[in-house]
């Protein structure tokens, strides 16, 4: 297992994430899984055993079970140099506080979660989706309290925007508070968009990336074809969505010749594309079963030729959506031509 240091942070962390929203399976949260106490025993050792050290869950999972589960496997105590990371922002309960990134709201979500993981520290807490209602500079505050207070060790954001971003981490510079070390986005092969803004800020911030669901719910395995549905999308599942239905085989087609050239899954030759990209610090792979989660494990080690990455780039990039100018920084500063989503002569 590779570990990268995360962002410009000094923590380092594995290329692979144990993802635990398949743990407690309550609520909408049913049918993305249901592992229950004894099954996350077995996947948290199997994941320690390959070398992952960390592990992502967030409070709204099964509405907190996860978080318990995951405390009770642990014994209440951190096996070895397990990292734990957990979120706060989404409805969680009735009340016109239980939602949004308030200090009230992040102080206390925080607090509970502590007790469910049955530890005195959360290694990265992210704020999991952008709150436009709750001052940014209340937001950071809050977050400067829990890191003084030693509640939580580095700090993230999920899901947010270019622009939301940038805004936090001014906020942050300004008011010298905790800065984002991290942020969790949804990056695949399907879903490139990242690569327009939110990787060259990471390069540029420094921010470390994690990915989440780098497999699109399960679309990117090579176990479904164009006329299959997945079991959650069986179940009423839709996020990730998918866009363009015919792009998305077409690109299942080539990972699954290119794996058959390698002798694994297309899910591994999905997964090690994605940690050839620029500031991936580290891919959230989730499974219902330890089958799956031994098969991604292994696309730690699994090294694509040039000619297979090149493959891989010319059939999912995707159609343009911004010209050439608001690219001249990204092609000039950072990744260089082989990197970029545009050329001129997609234009």
């Amino acid at each position: 297992m590779e570990y990268r240091t995360l962002g410009r942070s000094g923590l380092k962390v594995s290329t692979l994430t144990m993802g635990t929203m398949t743990f407690g399976g309550a609520g909408a949260f049913s049918a993305v899984g249901k592992t229950d106490l004894d099954e996350a025993r077995r996947m948290i050792d199997l994941c320690i055993d390959a070398g992952i050290n960390l592990i992502d869950t967030a409070n709204v999972y099964s509405n907190g079970f996860s978080e318990e589960i995951i405390g009770e496997a642990l014994d209440g105590k951190r096996k070895g140099d397990v990292l734990i990371a957990s979120k706060a922002r989404m409805r969680i309960g009735d009340g016109p506080n239980d939602e949004g990134l308030s200090r009230y709201h992040l102080i206390r979500e925080c607090e509970k979660s502590l007790k469910r993981l049955r530890t005195d520290v959360i290694d990265i807490y992210f704020l999991h989706e952008w709150d436009g209602t709750t001052p940014l500079e209340e937001t950071i505050a809050a977050l400067d309290t829990l890191v003084s207070q030693g509640k939580i060790r580095y700090v993230g954001c999920s899901n947010y925007s270019g622009w939301q971003v940038m805004k936090a981490l001014g906020v942050s510079d300004r008011q010298h508070q905790p800065r984002f070390v991290t942020q969790q986005i949804h990056y695949t092969l399907e879903a490139r968009e990242a690569e327009y803004e939110l990787l060259p800020i990471s390069v540029d911030q420094g921010l470390g990336v994690l990915v989440w669901s780098p497999l699109a719910g399960g679309l990117l395995s090579g176990k479904y074809h164009r006329d299959q549905a997945t079991a959650r999308q069986i179940s009423g599942w839709t996020e990730p969505p998918i866009r363009d239905e015919d792009r998305l085989w077409r690109i299942v087609d080539v990972l699954a010749h290119i794996g058959e050239n390698h002798g694994v899954s297309a899910a591994q030759v999905a997964l090690a594309w994605l940690l050839g990209r620029p500031a991936v610090s580290s891919l959230v792979i989730g499974g219902r079963t330890e089958a799956q989660f031994k098969d991604n494990i292994a696309a730690a080690s699994l090294v694509l030729t040039g000619d297979e990455r090149a493959r891989l780039d010319a059939v999912s990039r995707p159609p343009v959506l911004y010209p050439y100018w608001h690219q001249q920084f990204t092609a000039k500063d950072r990744f260089g031509p082989a990197d970029l989503v545009l050329d001129r002569e997609d234009i």
